[in-house]
């Protein structure tokens, strides 16, 4: 499959939890990391998922936020994965960060060049890759 998301991870689906018109499906990546995705139930039953089924999941670069010094700070996005800048490339107006979550598994997002020099953001230092899971859109091979 090919995609213009700089994020393709793929995994088998954990848990889905259904409440009227949407479900959450917590989807388990072979890194050993958990991705959570909000989906209309509506396409949870026509990609016929369920617990042990397999699926992608793709999130936009532009979708993740890059934190640092989260330790004391609680956030209502689903998906918050630890690790450490791997790499910056720095562009006109954007940069690309991508953290090393551990286990083979990276992340890209998305930074503005002003919050790139604001966070002072550059390899070896720790960050968390931050994004909602409505931010996340699943699929599975036809």
């Amino acid at each position: 499959m090919k995609t213009s998301a700089r994020n393709q991870f793929a995994g088998v689906v954990k848990s889905i939890f259904t409440d009227g018109m949407y479900s959450q499906v917590v989807l388990s990546l072979q890194s050993g990391h958990e991705l959570s995705a909000v989906i209309s139930s509506e396409s949870c039953a026509e990609l016929s998922l369920q617990e042990g089924a397999a699926a992608v999941a793709l999130v936009k670069s532009t979708n993740i936020i890059i934190a640092t010094d989260l330790e004391h700070i609680r956030l209502s996005a689903r998906n918050q994965l630890k690790g450490i800048i791997a790499h910056v490339e720095r562009g006109a107006v954007n940069s690309i960060v991508t953290l090393d979550l551990g286990n083979g598994l990276h992340i890209n997002a998305g930074v503005t060049m002003q919050s790139t020099e604001q966070l002072d953001l550059h390899p070896g230092q720790y960050a968390t890759a931050v994004f909602r899971a409505d931010s996340v859109i699943l699929g599975v091979l036809a």
